[in-house]
């Protein structure tokens, strides 16, 4: 993901303590590149499904341009129900999340509703920006999200297998 802009990759990241997400590894550097090194994620609703969608800053500018292609087509084309501000209203709502340098982040609660979010996220890359599940609405997901979904499953297994090894570990040190 060393390209600016550019996310691909999975990773699988469990609730933290203080109720905290991170943001894992390739994915934050990535988020950083694209934020001018800015610790910045920025996250929105998926327009169609129940996720969430995460990118850096600068994918702004990229908003802006789509904004004006979906103008001059609507105007090309004479159709007459689009409303520049209201779409305008729906790719700019976005929230801006500090994260730190381990990659917490705090998600506010509506963007948790807006996607489903429980206890654990799943990030899968998406080239401009990158998808933000929770485990269980992506298994809810047609075949066509299958490849997602084997890796989403693996990856919650490894991260269960690893909090009970050092559950274990902590329980035999008398911690």
């Amino acid at each position: 993901m060393s390209t600016q802009g550019a996310y691909n990759g999975q990773a699988y990241s469990p609730i933290g303590d203080k109720g905290r997400f991170v943001l894992p590894p390739a994915f934050r550097k990535a988020v950083k590149e694209a934020s001018g090194g800015s610790k910045t994620l920025c996250l929105l609703a998926h327009e169609r499904f129940d996720c969430l969608v995460g990118f850096g800053l600068s994918r702004i500018d990229k908003l802006h341009e789509q904004l004006d292609r979906e103008e001059e087509r609507a105007i090309r084309l004479k159709l007459n129900d689009f409303d520049r501000d209201v779409r305008a209203g729906q790719l700019f709502q976005f929230e801006q999340l500090p994260f730190d340098d381990s990659g917490r982040f705090v998600m506010p609660e509506h963007l948790k509703e807006l996607g489903k979010v429980e206890d654990g996220l799943y990030f899968q890359g998406a080239g401009e920006f990158f998808f933000v599940w929770n485990p269980a609405e992506l298994a809810r997901m047609d075949i066509s999200w299958k490849g997602a979904q084997a890796t989403c499953k693996r990856m919650m297994a490894e991260a269960q297998a690893k909090a009970a090894q050092k559950t274990k570990t902590n329980k035999g040190a008398g911690k």
